[in-house]
């Protein structure tokens, strides 16, 4: 079996999930579904919006260096920079897509200083360990939120046939990047946990506050990736 199978097999079991966290693994300030949460598992969790507080864990658990492309530095750069300069063009369109009063409104309606989002405190000063990990938790918060916009955008607009090409390229290359990222951080700081919890699901909630959750995120995507490229491609360079 590959890496990546068994990395999975071990932390799942053969019998089902992994079982509730332990000891210093619970964060009771968090939801109750936190949990210590396998890198590799945590990229099948596609459509849960998920963020947390990265467990630095030294052991045996990254399955040696199968998971890593020769060039994924070079790989995770162009991904960066793909999402940065894509990432206005998807708002712009799904404030489009939303209609009024979204596109009228959009400071006020879009306004994502009530969600949650990745705390993202690190600069061009930090040490790349420091980045890494924090880049890890922002796409995969991010991925974890743009399966949730495509599903209500497929249920809402099903005919904003280039909002949803782009929702899906976005969360490919999310997706990408997230497992590059896994690589770098098994490979150079054997990191391969990470203390998760869920964020609020649009599910259940009314069409207006499903566009309003998904335009608050994406204009929060928006701020956030300009600094996250900023930050990060430094950072993979030539060590």
């Amino acid at each position: 079996s590959s890496p990546v199978d068994a990395l999975h097999q071990r932390q799942r079991g053969p019998h089902g999930p992994p079982p509730p966290p332990r000891g210093p693994h619970r964060d009771t300030g968090l939801s109750p579904h936190t949990g210590v949460v396998p890198f590799v598992a945590l990229l099948l969790l596609q459509r849960r919006p998920v963020a947390g507080r990265a467990l630095l864990v030294a052991g045996s658990g990254c399955p040696s260096h199968g998971l890593c492309r020769s060039n994924v530095q070079e790989q995770t750069r162009r991904q960066v920079a793909v999402l940065n300069a894509t990432a206005q063009e998807l708002f712009s369109l799904y404030l489009k897509c939303q209609g009024e009063p979204f596109s009228s409104e959009s400071d006020k309606l879009c306004n994502p200083a009530g969600i949650f989002f990745p705390a993202f405190r690190v600069n061009r000063t930090s040490e790349r360990k420091e980045v890494m990990v924090a880049m890890y938790k922002l796409f995969a918060f991010l991925n974890a939120s743009l399966g949730n916009i495509t599903r209500d955008q497929e249920e809402l607009n099903p005919m904003a046939k280039e909002l949803l090409e782009r929702l899906h390229n976005t969360t490919k290359t999310t997706r990408g990047l997230i497992s590059n990222l896994t690589c770098l951080l098994c490979k150079n700081y054997n990191i391969f946990q990470v203390d998760v919890r869920y964020g609020d699901s649009s599910k259940g909630k009314s069409a207006f506050k499903k566009k309003q959750q998904g335009c608050q995120v994406l204009r929060k995507y928006v701020q956030v990736i300009g600094q996250a490229a900023r930050v990060l491609l430094p950072h993979l360079g030539p060590s």
